[in-house]
């Protein structure tokens, strides 16, 4: 994860900027993974992990403005334009940690992830997920929006085709845009939607569903009874 770590220290300043032209319909993406993150009550604790600047937490936050949440991610930059974000609100805090190897500290009723769990090693994502199933209270939903792949070369290929185009087709300057590719070949590390959702049954997970897909880009939930 040290490439991880270096990337997105180095990107912290411009990352806000850039992912309305990068993940198509963001909107809709983002939302569905809100929408999904359902608890009965109006305080719950509340984790995003590879939370980076901030983004999810901002909207959790606004769903549940009572709640409590833990912001963790690898990266110290990121975390610092998160600080800045949340700077005066009371009940969020911070940790930077590897969750790809590091136990997840504290109980929660929601776990959240947005575009972060795709950068590890497949079997470091199955490992993980038992660990999030062990870090839910009864009752609790874990809810990831990230990107998957596809199960067939030629969906693969067909899904990577329409990102490439719709990234180049955004305001982004030419060298801007082909950093962003070239980030994204060296560092996603996608594995295929069906697998993940078996990993997550495998893990304890009850009631997994995909609740939103475009193309690569998918919002899958599993509930700890």
């Amino acid at each position: 994860m040290d490439e991880v770590r270096t990337a997105f220290d180095a990107l912290a300043g411009e990352y806000d900027s850039q992912r309305r032209w990068i993940i198509p319909e963001i909107e809709e993406f983002y939302g569905a993974a809100v929408w999904a993150a359902e608890w009965a009550g109006q305080d719950p604790d509340m984790l995003d992990i590879g939370a980076g600047t901030g983004l999810l937490s901002e909207m959790l936050l606004l769903r549940y403005p009572r709640g409590r949440i833990t912001l963790l991610d690898i990266s110290e930059k990121m975390l610092e334009v998160a600080r800045t974000r949340f700077a005066g609100r009371e009940h969020v805090r911070y940790l930077v940690a590897d969750y790809s190897e590091e136990a997840i500290p504290g109980r929660y009723d929601l776990i959240c992830s947005a575009l972060s769990i795709h950068h590890l090693a497949h079997e470091d994502k199955r490992r993980l997920f038992f660990r999030i199933y062990s870090s839910l209270n009864p009752g609790g939903l874990f809810v990831n929006a990230d990107q998957a792949d596809a199960e067939s070369d030629w969906l693969r290929r067909m899904n990577m085709e329409y990102w490439n185009e719709f990234v180049r087709s955004g305001p982004l300057e030419e060298e801007e845009w082909r950093r962003v590719l070239a980030r994204r070949d060296v560092l996603d590390r996608n594995a295929p939607l069906l697998s993940q959702i078996a990993w997550l049954r495998e893990a304890g997970f009850s009631g997994v569903d995909i609740v939103y897909k475009n193309r690569m880009f998918c919002v899958f939930v599993g509930k700890k009874d």
